[in-house]
């Protein structure tokens, strides 16, 4: 759905155009047998359902609760591994991106880079990556309203780059807890861009766990199907 020839040739359509697709795969690599292993899977699995699929997986989680919980491989083997599975599986990929300097090289292996919510208000971190010419994913922070969002918007498209995607994922409610505020889908979308629904990560306990990130997965399904719902689909 990303994949295009060369970074010099016109950009992919607005993921937009399709009327669902979806973002799955580990949170970060573990290890290439797994994310490969994930992939296959999570590719065969969008194939039947007739889904386009852009695979994730991070090569490096900067925001872990704990300084001793396991980030990733790093930039270097993270990137091998994604742009390995990019050639022999056919897929777009996306990862995120925690420091300005990292823009660029990800953004010579993957067609999707995105903002985490906890720094989708750093400046230098969107610019660079709207200035790569990829699509940015921008997941809007949790403690961002809706509205606000306007503003790590326009950071993106002060670079010329309109190839943007918002992603809600939960706003802050109280501590270690996290709420669907279902009015952020429409106020999102009158911006133009397409609107991703983060359902998983909108679950997550923060620190719940206090040394690392708890959930309730049992509200996964639930959410989504109200989502469905909210877009007039059964």
């Amino acid at each position: 759905m990303f994949n295009r020839p060369s970074r010099e040739s016109s950009p992919p359509p607005y993921p937009g155009d399709d009327p669902l697709f979806l973002i799955a795969g580990p949170c970060v690599i573990e290890s290439e047998t797994h994310t490969r292993m994930m992939a296959e899977r999570v590719a065969k699995i969008a194939e039947n359902a007739g889904v386009p699929l852009v695979f994730k997986a991070s090569y490096d989680k900067a925001n872990r609760s704990s300084v001793n919980s396991y980030r990733g491989p790093g930039l270097k083997e993270g990137l091998r591994i994604l742009g390995k599975i990019k050639s022999d599986l056919g897929l777009s990929i996306l990862t995120d991106i925690h420091e300005p300097s990292h823009a660029e090289p990800a953004a010579e292996v993957c067609d999707v880079l995105q903002i985490p919510a906890f720094l989708a208000r750093q400046t230098d971190l969107l610019v660079a990556a709207g200035k790569t010419g990829r699509v940015v994913n921008i997941k809007k922070p949790q403690f961002v309203s809706p509205w606000d969002m306007k503003n790590a918007i326009e950071k993106v498209e002060s670079t010329g780059n309109k190839q943007i995607i918002l992603t809600e994922r939960g706003a802050s409610f109280g501590y270690q807890n996290l709420v669907v505020d279902f009015r952020s889908f429409p106020v999102l979308q009158k911006s133009g861009y397409t609107v991703v629904f983060d359902v998983t990560h909108s679950v997550q306990l923060p620190g719940g766990q206090g040394h690392a990130s708890g959930g309730q997965p049992e509200f996964i399904e639930p959410l989504a199907r109200a989502r469905r719902r909210s877009m007039g689909c059964p």
